[in-house]
């Protein structure tokens, strides 16, 4: 999700585990899965050190290319 925003997008499917959640515990698994990503998605901003999700594009040294880690070989 961050990666996706931090690239420009506007917004980001979740549908695949918003499924796993309704068959896990149906609503509540579906309640569940938003609060495990939205605790997710505040960690990765926290250390990303972006206070808001508007912050991320405002840093596009956020994602590094292949060649950013082939140069360290």
């Amino acid at each position: 999700v961050i990666k996706a925003l931090a690239l420009g997008a506007r917004a980001v499917f979740i549908g695949r585990p918003i499924l796993w959640g309704l068959c896990y515990d149906g609503v509540n698994g579906v309640e569940e899965v938003f609060a495990i990503l939205r605790k997710e998605l505040d960690m990765a901003l926290a250390l990303s050190g972006c206070s808001r999700l508007s912050h991320l594009s405002e840093k596009p040294s956020l994602i590094v290319s292949q060649n950013y880690y082939k140069s360290m070989l």
